[in-house]
């Protein structure tokens, strides 16, 4: 994660008066500046009779004018360039549910923060759970999506998805940061899209319902997220875990991810490039763990990093077979986990080493 921006020098009663927040990322861009205060800024030019055939309606002596290019300047509409991006995906589908307990051995699952005049956005909504961390995000974005992830949210409401954390969080993420701008205006469709090297950034029912799973019921204090990809899926997990690590293998994805991520400011994720199979042992045990890609087994590595009580979640299956199955892991004891077989899903493949 690159450093923080500096912002200019306030006194300390215009900072009072004026602080800055998460709503200058999402709020409307302001719109154009009214023909009244064209006419204000401009001396007023008497439109001459039009040599025509036909007689041309009177017009007041103090009509004016627009000016062509202020009319142009303000009819454009406002742009984004952000960079390329990338990340693991998934689709679901219907599935069963099943469960059952197995040793360990035989397991085969696996600074100061800106605040601005106006409504905090990043703040916890009426439902949310008192001890969610909704870090605050800052930084700027041309497009105005508050409407669009309102209506995303809403949609995840329907199809069951009930945590007010994650819904929180949903709403709070900007997910058209971390595609690619020709993709944007597709960014709160429930669509996953590519995001280059073969991945794609989940689709935003299946990032809610997998963070859901690990997250219901209790706090969150250390999160792993396997599949860095574009950053969206730890960006979320921010909002609802007090730390987070995500590891990517393919070190382009990496560091886009770093670059995608710094314009939010999120101070409590921690981005690592190398081997998700191997998990992070150093910072072990998470509370949570999160694999964005699937594989025929979780990692002994993963489950043994799991702390007890925790929960993980991943896709198990062959990609080639379209047999996946997102599945939940629960660590009962040092030495047992409980396993539950979830929905049809679709993710890319989880593989060794780094690229």
């Amino acid at each position: 994660m690159g450093a923080c921006r500096e912002r200019p020098h306030m006194s300390d009663e215009r900072a009072k008066r004026f602080p800055l927040a998460l709503a200058d990322l999402v709020r409307e861009p302001r719109k154009p500046a009214s023909r009244a205060a064209d006419a204000r800024a401009k001396p007023a030019a008497t439109l001459k009779p039009a040599a025509q055939p036909k007689p041309v309606p009177a017009r007041t002596p103090n009509a004016t004018m627009k000016n062509p290019a202020t009319a142009a300047a303000s009819a454009k509409p406002a742009t984004s360039v952000f960079p390329a991006r990338g990340a693991a995906q998934s689709a679901t589908g219907a599935g069963r549910s099943t469960s059952k307990t197995h040793p360990a051995a035989h397991t085969h699952h696996a600074a100061h923060t800106p605040r601005a005049a106006g409504r905090d956005l990043n703040a916890a909504s009426p439902g949310t759970k008192k001890g969610a961390p909704n870090v605050a995000l800052s930084g700027t974005q041309t497009l105005t999506s508050e409407r669009v992830r309102a209506r995303m949210v809403e949609r995840l409401r329907a199809n069951g998805v009930t945590d007010p954390r994650v819904l929180n969080a949903m709403a709070v993420v900007p997910r058209h940061m971390f595609v690619d701008p020709g993709l944007a205006a597709q960014a709160y469709e429930d669509a996953a899209l590519p995001i280059g090297h073969h991945q794609t950034i989940s689709k935003p029912s299946v990032v809610a319902r997998m963070i859901e799973l690990v997250a219901t019921g209790r706090s969150l204090t250390k999160v792993l997220e396997i599949g860095t990809g574009c950053g969206y899926q730890a960006a979320v997990l921010s909002q609802v875990a007090t730390e987070v690590y995500s590891i990517e293998r393919v070190r382009p994805l990496s560091e886009r991810a770093k670059l995608n991520l710094r314009p939010l400011r999120v101070p409590n994720i921690r981005l690592h490039y190398g081997d998700g199979r191997l998990g992070l042992a150093a910072a072990a045990p998470f509370d949570a763990i999160v694999i964005a890609c699937a594989g025929l087994d979780v990692p002994q590595a993963l489950l043994d990093q799991l702390a007890v009580g925790g929960k993980l979640v991943a896709p198990v299956g062959s990609q080639a077979a379209q047999s996946q199955v997102l599945t939940l892991v629960t660590r009962v004891s040092p030495t047992q986990w409980r396993e539950e077989q979830l929905d049809r899903v679709f993710f890319v493949p989880l593989k060794s080493g780094v690229i």
